[in-house]
């Protein structure tokens, strides 16, 4: 089963010894990641309004000049990996565009960072958590701002789940209703709790098919005429051969989890397993735009 828990508060005053101890990462092999995705618009809406992306980013270091006789190759290349599925709400028009303005926005504060984490310690815990608190209320700023600019986006809003893939950690921050999964050999695990009417009954003791009307009012999303969004933010790790899924509601209402999981086992290939489950629920009826991003680790 994937290791996995709410993201700790770390104390951040530290003796030299543990400074030192978790400043510096440990020395073990980097994990590799392939990628594959897939967005569909589905069988009855008219247009997508999710969006997705899968970002890359390298650190290395190259020796340029030196009269030390030591190997360029002795030089760490670091490579991080993060995904990111974003479910639209508003309208036909809106709903794309809430979703892609969360994704635009994103990308253009990550570029302005004044550092990126490519490495998970300890000690960067706090850290971590502190930025993810800032890009939120940034992104929720820049929608209230839309919103107010435009009476007529003012029922705009998107869901949010991300995974940011730094070797055998996984940081997974989700608002909202689209979900996070993993698979190790055969056991899918669901990472995030739907923020949804439904699953607040679910919590509460009710049946889960005596609340399905409910699935869909969200209690938490992007957007709206809240000051502030919260997000849950989980810390997994990973091995080689384990699954990382992320997806919206459009794949998880019209297949069950044991479904998912036989489609993710029987395709070591993510873009392949990525289309079988578009296609699976294309063929159950299609009713929402559908968005699935597969990981697989190495």
């Amino acid at each position: 089963m994937a290791d996995s828990r709410d993201l700790e508060e770390t104390d951040v005053f530290l003796s030299e010894d543990e400074f030192a101890h978790r400043f510096f990462a440990p020395k073990e092999p980097a994990l590799q990641y392939s990628f594959g995705a897939a967005s569909h618009v589905g069988e009855v809406r008219p247009n997508n309004e999710d969006h997705f992306a899968v970002i890359q980013r390298r650190r290395s270091s190259e020796l340029v000049m030196s009269n030390l006789k030591i190997n360029s190759n002795s030089f760490s290349t670091d490579s991080s990996f993060a995904a990111i599925v974003a479910d639209g709400m508003g309208g036909e028009r809106f709903g794309e565009f809430a979703s892609r303005v969360a994704l635009e926005t994103m990308f253009d504060l990550a570029n302005h960072a004044t550092s990126w984490v490519m490495r998970f310690t300890d000690f960067e815990a706090q850290q971590i958590r502190q930025r993810v608190r800032a890009y939120v209320d940034q992104l929720q700023s820049t929608m209230r701002e839309y919103i107010q600019s435009d009476p007529a986006l003012a029922g705009m809003g998107t869901t949010w789940t991300s995974a940011l893939c730094l070797s055998h950690d996984v940081l997974i921050v989700h608002i909202g209703d689209s979900r996070a999964y993993t698979l190790r050999q055969k056991e899918l695990r669901q990472i995030t709790h739907d923020e949804t009417v439904a699953q607040a009954f679910v919590d509460a003791g009710k049946a889960p098919q005596s609340v399905k009307q409910f699935r869909h009012l969200l209690l938490n999303h992007f957007g709206g005429d809240k000051q502030q969004v919260s997000a849950q933010i989980y810390h997994v790790r990973v091995e080689p051969g384990d699954r990382l899924l992320l997806c919206t509601d459009g794949l998880t209402d019209m297949i069950p989890d044991d479904h998912i999981s036989r489609t993710l086992q029987s395709h070591a290939d993510p873009q392949e397993a990525t289309d079988e489950l578009v296609k699976q629920a294309l063929l159950n009826g299609g009713k929402d735009n559908v968005t699935v991003v597969v990981a697989a680790v190495k």
